[in-house]
């Protein structure tokens, strides 16, 4: 489980110790937290990575998912520290995971659509609409960040990861991913907002329209790939699963050599 934190004083410790209960591996990267986040962490059975300076989300998740990818786990949980995910939908996603052991699984906040403020749903269905386009396959909220990639996809998907791609990484990657045959599969999570301890960092104007920028070219390099909107518009893989089920699955109770290999196609 890797939990990227900046300034998240106020929900870290209790994001990671109700994440403790579902996962042995809890990696969290504070990207340069001026407010203690990591001192809150003292005591708790986690591996603690600092940033020296803030470097944006990209840089920090990598970071994390490389230090995961070293311990020869076959998969790479992450979850925002935020808390604005349940470390409780966890067993939902790792059902998914281990049905479908070569996809990417993103916990779709759509249990509880009413009470997301109306920009950022507006925002995100935007986004949705555009990148599932560009990965060729229908996807669930692509702006979660409360996912699981099996280890072998970052063989051969890697998009950079620079401050300026801080929150365009994660849709990068599935559309990297999807265009490589890589099934995206949505499971329905509940999202909490307004009781979160800080404002989102997510900033839906300015971030949106990187990730569009991203996207556009993307479709423009492939002469809009009109065969790929067709197939996002398709209806999306979504299991669903209680999020109270007991399942003792754990992403790194397999051998990662074991795991097939995702399809490559070009």
């Amino acid at each position: 489980m890797v939990i990227p934190a900046y300034n998240e004083a106020a929900t870290i410790r209790d994001v990671v110790t109700r994440t403790l209960q579902y996962v042995r591996r809890v990696i969290v990267v504070d990207d340069g937290s001026t407010d203690g986040t990591a001192d809150l962490l003292a005591g708790l059975p986690v591996s603690v990575l600092r940033n020296e300076f803030n470097s944006g989300k990209a840089a920090t998740l990598v970071r994390g998912m490389d230090a995961a990818l070293k311990t020869h786990c076959e998969a790479v949980i992450t979850l925002d520290g935020d808390g604005q995910h349940r470390p409780e939908d966890i067993p939902a996603l790792l059902a998914a995971y281990e049905e479908s052991p070569d996809a990417i699984v993103i916990g779709a906040r759509q249990k509880n659509r009413a009470e997301t403020p109306a920009d950022r749903y507006f925002a995100n269905r935007f986004a949705d609409f555009w990148i599932a386009w560009a990965a060729g396959q229908p996807i669930e909220d692509t702006q979660s960040g409360f996912r699981i990639y099996p280890a072998p996809v970052f063989q051969f998907v890697r998009p950079r990861c620079d401050r300026a791609a801080s929150f365009v990484f994660e849709s990068e990657f599935l559309i990297e991913a999807g265009r490589r045959g890589v099934r995206l599969v949505g499971v329905p999570v509940a999202a909490i907002y307004g009781l979160r301890g800080r404002r989102s960092h997510f900033r839906a104007v300015v971030d949106i329209a990187r990730i569009v920028r991203m996207v556009a070219w993307k479709l423009i390099s492939r002469g809009m790939d009109l065969p790929g909107l067709v197939r996002s518009r398709r209806m999306p893989t979504q299991m669903r699963y209680s999020s109270t089920s007991t399942t003792t699955m754990r992403p790194d109770s397999r051998n990662t050599q074991a795991m097939a290999k995702p399809a490559i196609t070009e």
